[in-house]
């Protein structure tokens, strides 16, 4: 993974949105949703992945792109429009030309209710669009169930149902349709079925559950308690049913979202087009501003050339600040309502993009004073690469006992800490600190080698020419030796050995060079005696616990993992530690403390 992409996926917000990604000529590879993007994303690079396909498209991921949306259900929808509008290689899903069903309630005598995928402006009221289809059906079902609605395509206009000509199909006999066609059900009454329908789609059950329930009262009161069981039956349904449908606003139909902010030195902008109530389009982007630039003058033609590239033709744009109204559409600053909250989405995305670009251009700063950390590095060391990978070894015992090691790595001037590796010496007894260093070099490398990992430019070893030429032997044993530069850095004088040299040098006291050297110095000896002090400890509490008869192995477990050293439970107490391992052997611990 390159520096940038990097840079780019730890900036993803935890929203749910749309991700792209994009290779290296800007080609969008694939179009994905999310609740949380930031996650998401990263599952790409964080795991193994077994699919050769997936393999293959992480591997041409250049950029990540994200927009941010309001709910998990903006971003199914804005999903399926990118993967319409750019055909992804990548995505295999939703590249022909269907998109998510609507429900319909036809304009016509006694109306059907049914599920399209297309809008046809007749009339016809259009609910959804549904992006989880099985909760569209489920609903078109229940909406059968209750109110029983025609299912034919039949005229059922005034002039057709006069002439007499139609029979009650099997629906009727199934009891699954009051047969409008032979005049068994009036017209008002199917219509407020229809009207009941409507306020169960959008969600409005409340007064659907309150008008239901006085007819189920008036029924029982007239003693026509079978049809108020049906009702009480149907009131039932309704409330085990939670509307999940999304209701498209006929004030968002068809519109433009422009949002802008000025800084100092350059304009940012956010624009999403929105059509049948769906945002299709959303683009981020900057303009560096000249100070001779009219700013009105910039905006407008930065809009003109937003909706050419996009083909918008709304005759509403909306937008944070007014610049104008162009020639074929109006400006709206929203206050309140649906409007603002568009508006309110698309300033989010400008200000997320925003801070990206400001991050992006800090760490670029950061990486030019990076980069003459390592040149100079490489100067003073006399290396043939840039040392963006540095390794450093430090050892730690206590009379030969409890022998431990350490390596630290540092990346591009920076610790990387997820790679720093401790060791416990196995082959070598007594204070042997060179024996020491030449096992650990040699079990590090030979493991980076067996598993195909990359080698670091520079060795740093902390310790004088004897450590050195410890480290230079595992080296020579595993054919590394001239192929890794390695220095060594003694204590007092901070001398700098090189192999092969006779003498040290002294690097100048205020070398950022030398700097380097001394915090991967310090930061390897710090990692080495933690880790020497935890095997200490360890090994003092469980030679201690050993003489305590009646104190098992999963007792000094216990203690071990809970408080660490003796002093540690004698400072909690008798009744603390019996909480953990019980009455008797607290007791049987504390009276062989208080011998």
């Amino acid at each position: 993974m390159h520096q940038s992409l990097s840079e780019q996926l730890k900036q993803l917000p935890e929203s749910p949105g749309v991700y792209q990604y994009f290779n290296v000529d800007g080609t969008v590879l694939y179009v994905g949703k999310a609740k949380n993007i930031k996650k998401r994303v990263l599952s790409y690079f964080n795991r193994d992945l077994e699919s050769f396909k997936t393999k293959l498209l992480v591997s041409q991921i250049y950029q990540v792109s994200c927009t941010i949306v309001a709910t998990e259900l903006d971003a199914l929808l804005l999903e399926n429009s990118l993967i319409k509008t750019y055909q992804p290689k990548y995505n295999i899903l939703l590249k022909d030309d269907k998109t998510y069903p609507w429900i319909v309630i036809k304009n016509e005598p006694y109306p059907r209710v049914f599920y399209t995928r297309k809008k046809i402006n007749d009339g016809s009221s259009y609910f959804g669009p549904y992006p989880n289809v099985k909760t569209m059906q489920s609903l078109l079902k229940l909406l059968q169930e209750l109110f029983k609605f025609r299912t034919c395509g039949l005229d059922l206009s005034e002039s057709k149902l006069k002439k007499a000509n139609y029979k009650a199909c099997l629906e009727f006999h199934l009891k699954r349709c009051h047969a409008p066609c032979e005049g068994l059900q009036k017209k008002d009454a199917y219509d407020a079925k229809i009207e009941e329908a409507t306020q169960l789609i959008k969600g409005e059950i409340n007064p659907l559950l309150k008008s239901l329930t006085q007819q189920m009262k008036n029924f029982a009161a007239t003693c026509a308690f079978e049809k108020a069981q049906e009702v009480k039956e149907l009131i039932q349904q309704l409330k085990s049913y939670q509307a999940k449908s999304t209701v498209v606003s006929s004030l968002l139909l068809n519109l433009d979202v422009f949002s802008w902010q000025q800084t100092e030195q350059r304009l940012f902008i956010n624009y999403m087009v929105i059509k049948e109530g769906v945002i299709i389009h959303s683009f981020n982007s900057h303009v560096d501003l000249v100070l001779e630039e009219n700013l009105q003058e910039e905006l407008s033609t930065l809009l003109f050339d937003l909706r050419q590239r996009f083909t918008s033709k709304s005759s509403i744009i909306l937008t944070n600040k007014k610049i104008g109204d162009l020639s074929s559409c109006s400006m709206e600053v929203p206050q309140k309502g649906e409007k603002k909250q568009l508006l309110d989405l698309s300033l989010k995305n400008l200000q997320f993009n925003k801070l990206k670009f400001e991050k992006n251009k800090s760490i670029s700063t950061i990486d030019l004073k990076v980069d003459d950390l390592l040149m100079e590095i490489k100067s003073d060391f006399k290396l043939k690469v840039l040392p963006s990978h540095i390794e450093c070894f430090d050892n730690s015992n206590l009379q030969g006992t409890h022998a431990v090691s350490a390596c630290v790595v540092f990346k591009n001037g920076l610790a990387s800490k997820k790679d720093y590796r401790h060791f416990n010496v196995k082959t070598v007894q007594g204070p042997d600190d060179f024996s020491t260093m030449k096992e650990v070099v040699f079990r590090r490398y030979r493991r980076l080698i067996e598993e195909k990992q990359s080698l670091p430019q520079l060795i740093v070893i902390d310790g004088g020419k004897g450590q050195l030429s410890a480290a230079l032997e595992a080296l020579e044993t595993l054919g590394l030796r001239g192929k890794i530069a390695v220095v060594g850095i003694a204590k007092k004088l901070e001398e700098i050995f090189f192999p092969g040299d006779q003498f040290p040098i002294l690097l100048n006291r205020r070398s950022k060079s030398l700097k380097l050297i001394q915090q991967l110095r310090n930061e390897a000896h710090r990692f080495g005696i933690t880790h020497h002090r935890d095997k200490r400890s360890k090994s003092a509490i469980t030679s201690e616990l050993d003489q305590i008869s009646g104190i098992g192995e999963k007792t000094k477990h216990i203690l071990l993992s809970e408080y660490k050293s003796i002093s540690n439970i004698k400072k909690y107490g008798l009744e603390e530690v019996t909480k953990k391992i019980g009455r008797s052997k607290a007791t049987i611990l504390f009276n062989y403390f208080n011998k």
